[in-house]
């Protein structure tokens, strides 16, 4: 058994010292009674006060045990890991809501399509170090690099259209994510950026962001989404394509400057496909380590000096005064 926070345990005297060094209460603050007290009374109600002050004591104590957070190592556990850190950097502005993608025979928003395949994708990533970044108007930071991909698929299921604002900073999001890729050790830092548009927001040029990840030996994997058609047909007539203002080159230009690759997903499929190309072209260095949780048991001391607590409160003061109210 080993503790977490050993000094939490500074705070033991804390109690005594403030009996001991507090001011006493006023003259004034002296409880009065209206009839004389028997003696025998008052030896009672001091060894009620001695019993009620121990146990006092003894709940203080179990609290900064359980604030010392005791823990006891468990077994170890082989895991199984790439060496590989994955970043997905996803566009949520207000375009990502057009409904132009189809996902099987079903006509889709581009955010609804990437949310499927992206989160297939991502719980396929056992024994890689995944993150989840979300953009619009501004960048942020959903899930940090982690080894639980079942909690980065939930954060990115609980994603949605204008959560980080409605226009599209390409740039920031590249710089947040190269910031926590580059943080960890040296291994395969991988960016995986999925957008349908062109940088209308942020700080930071994306080129400009591409020359930091590429100092940092971080590829950049772009996948351009949204409906590539230059027309709509609807009943018998043509209508433009909505907001189809994708910037290509800038996204060829960002994925070639980093070592990665640029690809197109007009649905849903094509977008499977990116992804299935992406496990391609970053091969798996498998490796096995140990890790060593800890298990804590802090609940237990936690638990019974809030049952000591309980037992300090005045029943008899609450008793009477039901019988009274009865």
């Amino acid at each position: 058994m080993t503790f977490a926070w050993p000094w939490m345990f500074l705070l033991l005297p804390l109690p005594w010292l403030a009996w001991k060094f507090l001011p006493p209460a006023a003259p004034g603050a002296a409880l009065r009674l209206p009839q004389p007290v028997t003696l025998t009374q008052l030896t009672a109600v001091a060894h009620v006060t001695s019993w009620r002050v121990w146990v006092a004591a003894l709940a203080w104590v179990l609290l900064v045990c359980a604030a010392a957070r005791p823990q006891q190592p468990a077994p170890p556990q082989a895991i199984t890991h790439t060496g590989r850190a994955l970043m997905l950097a996803v566009d949520c502005s207000g375009s990502m809501a057009i409904e132009d993608m189809r996902f099987g025979d079903t006509v889709v928003s581009r955010f609804a399509a990437v949310k499927a395949i992206a989160q297939r994708f991502i719980r396929q990533r056992s024994g890689d170090d995944v993150g989840l970044v979300l953009f619009g108007t501004q960048a942020y930071l959903m899930t940090p690099m982690t080894f639980d991909v079942d909690a980065v698929a939930k954060q990115m299921d609980g994603a949605a259209v204008g959560l980080a604002g409605r226009e599209t900073a390409i740039g920031d999001a590249i710089v947040l994510a190269v910031k926590h890729l580059s943080a960890l050790p040296a291994r395969a830092r991988v960016l995986v950026l999925l957008t349908d548009g062109v940088n209308t927001a942020g700080s930071v040029a994306p080129l400009d962001a591409a020359k930091l990840a590429k100092a940092a030996g971080v590829r950049i994997y772009t996948i351009g989404v949204g409906s590539s058609a230059q027309a709509i047909s609807a009943f018998g007539f043509q209508f433009p394509a909505p907001d189809n203002q994708l910037d290509v080159q800038v996204l060829t230009r960002i994925a070639d400057a980093t070592g990665g690759h640029f690809f197109r997903a007009s649905d849903g499929g094509q977008l499977a496909q990116a992804y299935h190309a992406i496990d391609a072209l970053e091969p798996l260095a498998t490796g096995r380590s140990l890790l060593r949780p800890d298990h804590e048991w802090y609940p237990w001391p936690l638990a019974l000096a809030l049952l000591l607590g309980c037992v300090l409160l005045p029943w008899d003061g609450w008793r009477r005064r039901g019988v009274v109210v009865a």
